[in-house]
């Protein structure tokens, strides 16, 4: 008798798509590589980042915790501790999370950002960092985050206005690029007009500012909307 070879990879070729479409983070071949990425040339830019968010959510005295989703294997996630604040880690990806629950001692959760499995007002806040750029429906994503997150939303995004952009999408022109291929890019601007749809209604206010400046720059952060990363607070005023 034959036996038949099974294929018992972690992720089968079958399921590395998510809303209808291929993503960089269900590939083995870029995940394995991802915290390398940061260990880098990375480094530098990743420090003004932190730098960027711990402004903008401590001026929230009232969030002692909060859900990063999109966690990947929880860079960020691992760093709020330090400002702080308790952190909860929520992805999509299987791929992320294997690497994750070696590095990060707290929850981890694997779900989609559109349809978060916590009750109302769960966490203080909600904390996306480079990864709403990828969600088809961000206005839903805002309302998810809205709902789970009690004070505030903390979004750390990818400028549209930023030279590297360019960059990415020539290089995807190429076939050397593949993290941005589905990735939207957003200004300030344009963020805030799509948290305007989502939270009619809602009393808030937003405080954003932007850094990913050249090391010759004479400044490195700054609130004009230019720059490779700028960090956005949502501050939810219409709750006790």
């Amino acid at each position: 008798m034959e036996l038949e070879k099974k294929n018992f990879e972690l992720l089968p070729d079958a399921q590395k798509n998510w809303q209808n479409r291929p993503e960089w983070f269900f590939n083995r071949a870029h995940t394995d590589t991802y915290e390398l990425w940061y260990e880098g040339r990375y480094k530098r830019a990743e420090v003004w980042q932190k730098k960027v968010m711990e402004q903008l959510v401590s001026k929230d005295k009232r969030v002692k915790t909060l859900l990063e989703f999109g966690c990947g294997t929880t860079r960020f996630t691992r760093w709020w501790k330090e400002i702080g604040i308790t952190a909860t880690g929520g992805d999509i990806s299987p791929l992320m999370l294997s690497q994750a629950v070696h590095l990060f001692d707290g929850d981890l959760v694997m779900a989609d950002s559109h349809h978060m499995p916590f009750k109302d007002h769960t966490f203080d806040s909600l904390a996306f960092i480079t990864t709403f750029e990828y969600y088809k429906d961000p206005v839903k994503v805002i309302r998810e985050s809205a709902r789970v997150a009690k004070y505030g939303i903390a979004m750390g995004m990818m400028n549209r206005n930023s030279p590297k952009v360019l960059r990415r999408r020539v290089q995807q022109v190429f076939g050397k690029n593949p993290f941005y291929v589905t990735a939207t890019f957003y200004t300030p601007a344009m963020l805030i007009k799509i948290i305007e749809e989502a939270l009619e209604g809602r009393d808030y206010t937003i405080e954003w500012s932007c850094t990913g400046l050249p090391k010759w720059f004479p400044v490195q952060q700054w609130s004009v909307p230019y720059g490779d990363f700028f960090g956005l607070y949502v501050k939810l005023n219409d709750v006790d």
